[in-house]
């Protein structure tokens, strides 16, 4: 069965090959989310998506497969939105607020997602625990890179105070995410950015 068929025996119109996977990715979310990865089938992401098995497989060899590119793509949107706080501004107060609320933001707004990175019934496959690894170390040494310019640290404790930031903001933004908390999200990311500003702060700047 080629990719002008689907599932049903009709015939849809063909998409160009990034459009689709794109298609079945979005597909593949919708599934994952519903069910974890344990509980999803390609059967299910198929008829999901409206395309056959075979069309599913021409893409993605394998559930596993499928599920790595949809967690590359979340974590790519992800880093680029961090990446993106943190080059917003020169003045390092904001850059710390302006990260953490990206922090807060996804979590609210993607929350989906990022169950999906983060809270994943396969968390201990090692390429997804690789991909998260990944993830986390470059987040970390973005965060350093600002540091240790700015300070006397070495680039060791650069990392070790990115990690510790980084650390902070997921763990606090979950918490506040799926707390029903009443503390709005700007007054809650003001109250974190100043707890971990007020810590960076007193390290001395370098001469």
């Amino acid at each position: 069965m080629t990719e002008l068929e689907n599932s049903k025996g009709t015939r849809p119109q063909r998409m160009p090959r990034e459009a689709r996977r794109r298609q079945l990715l979005q597909a593949a979310h919708q599934v994952f989310v519903a069910h974890g990865y344990h509980g999803a089938s390609m059967d299910e992401i198929a008829e999901v998506a409206l395309v056959s098995k075979p069309v599913l497989y021409q893409h993605f060899p394998g559930k596993r497969e499928l599920y790595l590119a949809l967690l590359d793509s979340h974590l790519a949107d992800f880093s680029r939105q961090l990446d993106e706080a943190i080059r917003s501004t020169e003045d390092n107060r904001e850059r710390v607020f302006a990260t953490i609320n990206t922090y807060y933001s996804y979590i609210k707004g993607e929350s989906q997602a990022y169950r999906l990175i983060f809270e994943s019934d396969v968390l201990s496959d090692p390429l997804i625990a690789h991909r998260i690894e990944q993830f986390n170390s470059s987040l970390a040494s973005s965060i350093a890179r600002v540091v240790v310019e700015d300070t006397d640290m070495s680039e060791d404790e650069g990392l070790l105070i990115g990690r510790g930031l980084a650390g902070l903001s997921q763990i606090s933004a979950r918490y506040w995410a799926t707390s029903d908390s009443a503390v709005d999200q700007n007054s809650a990311v003001e109250l974190i950015s100043r707890l971990a500003w007020r810590g960076i702060s007193q390290f001395p700047k370098e001469n």
